[in-house]
Formats: structure tokens, sequence, C-alpha cells
């Protein structure tokens, strides 16, 4: 089985802030609440759907780390290469969360677990931050077939380069924040040492087959926000069901 945690050092735990406008009953629509992106009603229950929430610790990550390792499951850790400050400053993920990474240096040099590209910023650059009126989830898919070719190749190539520097071997796995890929993110990733991409759907703007890079859609998925909110126990119970 694949286990995938996505969303490690990505901003976007602090500036993807979107509203839930539908509320369901047993799946039937019951109440619609239009206004639920404006200002601060996102962030606040029951409008919040998508809001700030921190980081992981390093005391978290050992626990969680523990967690995989009594059940023998090696996670593949989808990490994004640098946090987008408010201004639009990049922080590469080793100066921003020196303890978090440090701890998984060492669980990937010790094959606890798999660590994988899942982009530069997660977020285009400049449309991070929350909008008075209305959601910016969409603005928190890193690699749109609309946006420029050179930006999918300098932010590929850039986190590859900061996450292969820091932990000092190939990173062969590409999992696209959002699920959002394009044929420029593939032509990137061909000058990379990128060999799989993890995503629950193929490019959005091609069928084109790819060469030397496996796609693979069928990941049981979770994110650290999960982690945060839900805590050790969730986790275990999650394992418990899933190693049955």
């Amino acid at each position: 089985m694949i286990f995938r945690i996505d969303d490690i050092g990505a901003s976007s735990k602090h500036f993807n802030q979107h509203g839930k406008k539908t509320f369901r009953l047993q799946g039937i629509p019951v109440f619609y609440f239009p206004l639920a992106n404006f200002w601060f009603l996102k962030r606040i229950w029951p409008f919040k759907k998508g809001g700030k929430y921190e980081e992981l610790t390093e005391e978290e990550w050992k626990k969680f780390l523990n967690l995989f390792e009594k059940y023998n499951i090696v996670p593949i850790v989808s990490i994004t290469a640098c946090w987008v400050e408010k201004d639009s400053k990049l922080v590469p993920f080793p100066e921003k969360f020196k303890e978090e990474s440090a701890v998984f240096k060492k669980a990937f040099i010790q094959g606890k677990i798999i660590v994988a590209n899942h982009g530069l910023t997660h977020c285009v650059v400049g449309k991070q931050n929350p909008s008075f009126f209305t959601s910016n989830r969409k603005f928190h898919r890193e690699f749109w077939p609309f946006l420029e070719e050179k930006v999918h190749f300098s932010h590929i190539l850039k986190s590859q380069e900061i996450l292969e520097k820091f932990f000092e071997r190939p990173i062969e796995i590409f999992v696209p924040p959002g699920n959002v890929w394009s044929y420029k993110t593939y032509m990137a990733l061909k000058k990379t040492n990128i060999k799989k991409v993890l995503a629950e759907r193929y490019m959005m703007d091609s069928k084109e087959k790819m060469e030397g890079i496996e796609f693979i859609d069928n990941s049981f998925v979770i994110h650290d926000r999960d982690l945060k909110l839900k805590g050790a126990k969730w986790l275990e119970n999650v394992l418990k069901r899933i190693t049955k």
C-alpha cells in the first residue's frame, strides 16, 4: 500500500482560507449560505472549510513516525520545498522548519520514510493571501496549465534542488499540489530525477503517455492537517484499519 502524507511545509496551511457555502444532511443540500467567504466568516465555525493551522512540531512527528514503524508502514512524506510568506518571500523548508526537517532527514536516511516533491510553493505566488470577499483555494494549486512554461520549469527545478541538497539523495517522486499539473509540468519533470507522479488525476491538458515517468493514482492519502487536528489516536485507528 502507498501511504502518503501531503502539505508538509506548505504555507497554504496559513493562507488557503475558504468557507463552506452548502450544508448537507445525509448528502441532501438543506442550507445554502452565499456569504461564507466574506471577511472573517470563512475563518469561523460552521463556515470554516479551509484555514489556518500550524506546522507539526518535531515531537509530534516523532510520535507519528513511531506509529508508522509499529505498523510496518513507510509513508511517503510530500514536502513543499519553500514556505511562501505574506509578502511572497520564499523560505526554504530546511531553514523555516529546522527541527522538523532534521527529524525527516534522519528518518529518510534510516529508510523509515520516503520523501516526495510537493512543489516549490504549493500556490501561485502573489495570489496566496486570503481574499476579503472570495475563496482563494484556486490559487493554492501550483501547476495550473495557464501558467507560463518558465514557471513550471523554475518551480520544479528549484524545488528538486532544495530537497536533494538537504536530503543528499535523489528525490524520485512528485506529488502535484491539489492534483493539478499539466504537460508543462511533465516536460519540466523530465529534466529531473523524478520517476513517478502520484496524483488522483492525470495531466489537466494532455492525455499523452509519459516517457520514463510512471503515473500512479491509487495512494492512501492524508494531510498534515489531519495529524495536527486529530492527533495520534486518530492516526493509530487509521493504521489499524488499513493493515487488517
